[in-house]
């Protein structure tokens, strides 16, 4: 019998230059996050689509919406209300870092939503220390860490279980709660790189490539100590590593036609897919975690000589749909030195993969051998491209992952209902300790706070008229979208000019329950604009007897 449950929906942290493939430094996670939306858009079956960000994302968001050919409603949620995501019941991060999103949860309760965020890069500092606080972040037993490949998922378990020792050996800690740690690939759009005859003709016409010539594809960003060492199309990183392969091209492959195209325009990636034979990318780096180009490729029909290396081996089978090529690597104990190297920023990050790389070797004679075995046998080509075309339509159509991801909403949703909660709020226990209301955390700065027993008094000119044209000004301007409510300057002034002085507790008695912690703030920001004097009450002498 087949459920007749909505689908599971999500509230989608959005920031548009994370998901912009236009950009100048197009990066792996902007064409994954930009794909996720438009498939999530397409596929999701949901009648809203939930939009968490600033108000000025809304507009980017339902436009790329409205490119996907969604018919779903769009609704805005205020990323600067923690509760917002309440509605949709998840919390979705197009990156890793569910720690900041845990702890603003925190203080308006664990159990409102769920939080899955989804790995890129693991080999940053900043993407393993995220990784490694997970373990003391307030994440729970509904939240999830979206892993991308096994391998990916063997990294995040070993860097967990290295912090967890040490937490133990420094703490005595013996309770640990960690996120899910599910395995979902990233996906592509497979029929968008359909081809037929006339694309493949003109593509290669474009090119200058022969009837019978056998052209080799890889696309991606173009750098050799960051990416791959083949390359045909994509985008170099600077001018420098663009000089350093053209003329290692022309050196070490004299013989071999090359064309570097600018793999950032659409109409050039389009071209370069319809005109090649097959597509390989013998990765070597410790920044690729999953490798988005091979499944699309796969979607092109095109068999692929790859390394066998971190997420390829997730998607292309040996043999099947092309043939991976041994790496090689040495023993674990040898690389401390290139970690502390970074870790001290004596290397940057693209040095450090850079260092990293040189000591993985990729299977010379392998790989000539496969680039051999399918030059040389056209039928061999189209029998491992077709097969690479049925699986990512089977395995990695976008339709698929987000199914993936809904059932793993789905589920999350069931634990939240069902688990209890790991370290509850206490009633006066702070949030989040590194991110305290700055009014406790510099409690001692000020000569006092203001009390519920000071007195306040309008001074001469005070009222709306006064504090409308102060923010005009550029001064003050600038605190329009955080001011104090106007209903609540305004309720202020009347009471003063009606009564006169009043005591702090007296004018927050005048306001709306709701409204009296704004109250208070109203009171010291109308004050610093000097349209309220506050003094402290005065003091009465005690009772001679």
């Amino acid at each position: 019998m087949r459920s007749t449950a909505a689908p599971a929906n999500a509230a989608l942290l959005y920031q548009p230059e994370g998901f912009d493939t236009g950009r100048e430094k197009l990066m792996g996670r902007h064409a994954a996050s930009e794909g996720f939306l438009k498939g999530f858009a397409r596929h999701a079956g949901v009648e809203t689509l939930y939009c968490y960000a600033r108000r000025d994302g809304l507009a980017p968001f339902e436009r790329q919406v409205a490119e996907a050919g969604s018919a779903a409603r769009t609704v805005w949620l205020d990323a600067a209300d923690a509760s917002a995501p309440r509605r949709a019941g998840t919390l979705h991060l197009p990156d890793p870092n569910l720690i900041a999103a845990a702890w603003r949860r925190r203080a308006i309760g664990q159990c409102a939503y769920s939080i899955t965020g989804v790995t890129h890069t693991t080999a940053s500092a900043g993407a393993m220390d995220l990784i490694a606080g997970l373990l003391t972040a307030p994440l729970q037993a509904w939240d999830a860490l979206v892993c991308t490949s096994t391998v990916v998922h063997d990294t995040v378990q070993r860097l967990l279980a290295q912090q967890q020792d040490y937490l133990a050996s420094r703490l005595g800690a013996t309770q640990f709660m960690r996120p899910q740690l599910p395995v979902i690939p990233l996906g592509v759009d497979t029929a968008a790189f359909a081809g037929d005859d006339a694309a493949r003709r003109a593509g290669r016409h474009a090119l200058g490539i022969g009837p019978e010539d056998v052209a080799v594809l890889f696309l991606g960003r173009l750098s050799f100590h960051g990416k791959a060492h083949l390359v045909q199309a994509g985008w170099f990183a600077n001018e420098a590593i663009e000089q350093a392969m053209r003329g290692g091209a022309a050196a070490l492959c004299p013989s071999v036609q090359c064309h570097f195209l600018d793999g950032r325009r659409p109409q050039l990636r389009h071209l370069a897919w319809h005109a090649a034979d097959l597509f390989s990318s013998l990765s070597d780096n410790i920044q690729e975690t999953f490798g988005l180009t091979p499944i699309e490729a796969m979607a092109a029909g095109l068999p692929g000589v790859v390394s066998d290396w971190n997420g390829y081996r997730d998607t292309l089978r040996d043999g099947i749909d092309g043939l991976r090529v041994p790496t090689l690597m040495p023993r674990a104990g040898l690389g401390a030195d290139l970690a502390d190297r970074h870790a001290a920023g004596v290397d940057s990050y693209d040095l450090y993969c850079g260092y990293c790389s040189q000591f993985v070797a990729v299977d010379i004679e392998a790989a000539a051998a496969a680039y051999q075995q399918l030059i040389g046998d056209a039928a061999l080509r189209r029998r491992m491209g077709d097969a690479a075309r049925r699986r990512a339509i089977e395995s990695f159509d976008w339709r698929t992952v987000i199914a993936r991801y809904q059932a793993l909403w789905q589920a999350l949703g069931e634990r939240r209902a069902a688990a209890g909660e790991s370290a509850a709020l206490r009633a006066g226990q702070v949030p989040h300790p590194a991110r305290m209301d700055p009014f406790l955390a510099f409690a001692s700065y000020p000569s006092r706070a203001l009390a519920a027993e000071d007195i306040v008094a309008a001074r001469p000119g005070a009222g709306m008229a006064r504090l409308q044209a102060l923010l005009q000004m550029p001064l003050f301007g600038f605190m329009r979208g955080m001011a104090p409510p106007p209903p609540v300057c305004e309720q202020v002034f009347t009471t003063l000019q009606r009564r006169g002085a009043r005591s702090v507790a007296q004018l927050l008695t005048d306001l709306p329950e709701a409204r009296r912690e704004h109250g208070e703030r109203a009171l010291v920001w109308l004050a610093k604009l000097g349209l309220l004097a506050i003094r402290p009450a005065p003091q009465r002498n005690a009772d001679v007897g």
